[in-house]
């Protein structure tokens, strides 16, 4: 990256709180010299961390961790079942209501949250570079073509059109290929959040969470809030010891 205006960046690439994590590694250089990062809590446990007033200058950022174990898992609370149904700016529910309800009937629960992700799934054609970053779920709909953050919104969409919470979860998802950072779905039945991957291109068992909101807006691995920054390149690894689990997505999960 270079930035070539005074900046501010936040980045979203850590693991989530309550995982245990080890031999955790940040770093940001510009120029060669190494800049200052602080962190931030966000919600369901995001590690937001923070730079400012970056020099102009050619940038590099490097971030390493193993994590170990399960994640803690939260329940539902009051506020998400408020918050999480709500239209957002890429998940307008509201100008896709009747189309949702069309399109998926009268399922409800479990049935429901696996009608919405089928639809995406057979109905969206996979294609990398094919939206724009300002594309909404409506775009993704007309167009039926999209990356994971395309899937994902349609089906946040379709599901909060029902009044079922649901939300956007940026993973870290080992099996994924081309490998990059993945964007997945959490839907809200029976007081728990259950994990939803309408591209079906990594198990779901071995995803690792690493920031969650309402839409890509709040998730994004780098946003910057002052100046400019130009983006060269990303290398994204991420892996498992052993086998990658085997994953049937006719069968409910959650992030682990």
């Amino acid at each position: 990256m270079s930035v070539n205006g005074v900046a501010d960046l936040v980045l979203s690439v850590a693991p989530a709180q309550s995982y245990e994590v080890r031999d955790e590694t940040l770093e940001m250089t510009i120029n060669g010299v190494a800049m200052r990062i602080g962190e931030v809590t966000g919600p369901a446990g995001t590690r937001l961390h923070t730079a400012s007033g970056l020099p102009v200058g050619r940038m590099s950022l490097t971030y390493s961790a193993e994590v170990v174990g399960e994640l803690t898992q939260a329940p539902v609370s009051p506020l998400d079942e408020i918050e999480f149904v709500r239209p957002s700016r890429y998940c307008d529910s509201d100008r896709l209501l009747a189309v949702a309800q069309a399109e998926l009937g009268n399922a409800s629960g479990h049935a429901l949250v696996q009608a919405a992700r089928d639809w995406a799934n057979q109905h969206l054609a996979y294609a990398a570079g094919s939206s724009r970053p300002v594309d909404s779920a409506l775009d993704t709909y007309l167009s039926r073509r999209g990356v994971c953050r395309d899937f994902a919104h349609l089906v946040i969409t379709f599901l909060r059109a029902f009044n079922v919470p649901a939300r956007l979860v940026s993973v870290y998802a080992p099996g994924l290929s081309p490998m990059d950072f993945h964007a997945v779905v959490e839907a809200a039945v029976d007081g728990q959040w259950w994990v939803v991957d309408a591209t079906g291109l990594a198990p779901r068992a071995s995803m690792v969470r690493i920031a969650t909101g309402a839409d890509t807006a709040d998730t994004a691995f780098l946003t910057v809030t002052r100046g400019f920054v130009a983006f060269h390149s990303v290398i994204v690894n991420a892996t498992v010891t052993g086998d990658l689990p085997a994953d049937d997505p006719s069968e409910i999960s959650y992030l682990r």
